[in-house]
């Protein structure tokens, strides 16, 4: 009897470990780090040579990296708004790039994705840029009362960030509802549309720029530590962040954050500023990339990504983390700051091998980096070119966590989570995106339907896609989409434009 319990002791003993390991794999903490601006050629482990992103490239190596991952957008609020709802932004009027003072766009009644992460019992924060409106629609906000609506109505338990961009007026953090560090007897007023009050701004006082506007980028009304903002703003002296400092407050944000629930699974939704204009780094990065302000700010994204992976390991919470890095849209260099990054970029080519960048139907539009790591799960160095979508986590959290979607619930988002995470290098099979132009990607080809406009955005020097005729490309054999095929095949021209057509009406993907 002794023997028959000492060996059952054993045979406990022996699966006790697994039974935990998969107990803790049913929830994992996820840290998705949405950094701005970045290009597909902008990382050392994406082929950048000119620059280093050890930290970045570390989340690769002890995890995957994907070579065919894509926001839905090639700018950032509709890029956003398709992450955390799981709909082509298209669907929705009003979700073009928001000014400062913009209403919030989110409808707070439906799914997102933290409130799929709330409803496993997730703690969720929002830590960083938001740029998807605030407050009552189509009613003006009051920076100097409890702000009605924003992260915390769409599913985070927590959020600490600012408005819109770092180039936009206000200037300001709020955490959750209210402004930081307001002074009532100095109260804050924003307008898009005029100016007011006598602050110097960019147009009128180029003399205290410490960092010059671009010509006609609009870069120049209220100046704010030194810079040129687009919007104009009044009061709220000491609310005004500096420019320098904000990596490390959202940085120090996040740390709080992770520590306060390491005991508890946690959803980090860390939208960095970097490496979006104004760039301007902490003294501790300024001057040591030898590519100007942007490539500072590159090492001031890595550095500041190393830093989360020391409190995951200083927390001992690194083994049971999803940690997953990648970008809003593609890269562009002058975007309204005579920066230097064009001439200093020699060298470097930020979207890689892809056409386009930021602001195009072309891949370097929205074709982006995407790493992630989870030592319990996902295999060290692993490389996938699964087709894969921001548009998904909605969706593929939800399987993950055995929630149904309604019908009316995240309609494009597809369940992709076996390929996020390598177990397959199948993802979905297509994908719209949207740079001016709608372009479809089914399988290796990718149609860009017609459009209209100017071939090159002059302000940018980007080329936009924009061409009167169909455009059809094989990127298997042409990533750079240098050929254009649509003459050669007219009958998958009309296949592939009459499925988006489809897909466009019927209102959903799935």
């Amino acid at each position: 009897m002794k023997r028959i319990c000492f060996s059952l002791l054993c045979l406990f003993s022996t699966l006790t470990p697994t039974l935990q390991a998969q107990k803790t794999q049913q929830k994992p903490n996820v840290i998705f780090i949405y950094a701005d601006d970045v290009g597909y050629g902008d990382l050392s482990s994406y082929g950048a040579t000119k620059i280093a992103t050890p930290n970045i490239d570390r989340i690769g190596k002890e995890g995957i990296r994907f070579t065919n991952a894509h926001t839905t957008s090639a700018t950032c609020t509709p890029s956003r708004f398709g992450l955390l709802t799981g709909k082509y932004p298209w669907r929705q009027k009003g979700t073009g790039v928001l000014p400062g003072d913009a209403s919030l766009i989110i409808p707070t009644d439906q799914l997102t994705l933290p409130k799929v992460f709330q409803n496993a019992g997730y703690k969720t924060a929002s830590i960083g840029k938001w740029h998807l409106g605030l407050g009552e629609n189509n009613k003006q906000i009051n920076w100097n009362e409890p702000i009605t609506k924003g992260p915390n109505e769409t599913g985070f338990d927590y959020a600490y960030f600012f408005p819109a961009t770092s180039d936009r007026v206000p200037t300001v953090f709020i955490e959750n509802h209210e402004v930081q560090g307001l002074d009532k007897d100095d109260p804050i007023t924003v307008d898009y549309a005029k100016k007011i009050g006598n602050e110097p701004t960019g147009l009128e006082n180029p003399d205290l720029l410490k960092l010059p506007a671009s010509p006609n980028h609009g870069h120049n009304n209220t100046i704010v530590n030194g810079i040129g903002r687009i919007g104009w703003m009044t009061g709220g002296k000491q609310t005004r962040w500096t420019d320098e400092e904000i990596a490390h407050v959202f940085l120090s944000k996040a740390e709080q954050f992770m520590e306060q629930n390491r005991k508890n699974p946690f959803f980090l939704y860390f939208s960095l500023n970097d490496i979006h204009v104004p760039r301007m780094p902490s003294s501790q990065f300024k001057g040591k990339s030898q590519m100007g302000l942007r490539g500072d700010v590159i090492l001031q994204m890595d550095w500041t990504i190393g830093e989360i992976l020391k409190k995951l390991d200083e927390l001992g919470i690194a083994q049971n983390t999803l940690i997953i890095f990648s970008s809003d849209n593609g890269p562009v260099l002058d975007d309204g700051y005579a920066d230097k990054a064009v001439a200093l970029a020699a060298g470097h080519k930020p979207a890689g091998a892809l056409r386009g960048g930021k602001y195009s139907a072309f891949e370097g539009g929205s074709r982006v980096p995407w790493l992630a790591r989870w030592p319990q799960v996902i295999k060290p160095g692993m490389v996938s070119d699964a087709l894969i979508c921001q548009i998904d986590m909605t969706a593929s959290f939800a399987n993950y966590f055995g929630q149904k979607i309604e019908a009316n619930e995240a309609p494009d988002s597809f369940n992709v989570i076996d390929a996020m995470l390598g177990k397959t290098k199948t993802g979905r099979t297509k994908l719209i995106k949207q740079g001016g132009a709608l372009s479809i990607t089914i399988e290796n080809w990718k149609y860009i339907e017609p459009r209209e406009g100017k071939a090159i955005q002059e302000l940018t020097n980007t080329e936009t896609g924009n061409n009167p005729m169909p455009q059809l490309y094989d990127l298997s054999k042409d990533l750079g989409e240098k050929t254009n095929l649509a003459d050669k095949y007219p009958t998958k021209v009309k296949a592939m434009a009459a499925e988006l057509e489809r897909i466009r009406e019927s209102g959903r993907s799935r």
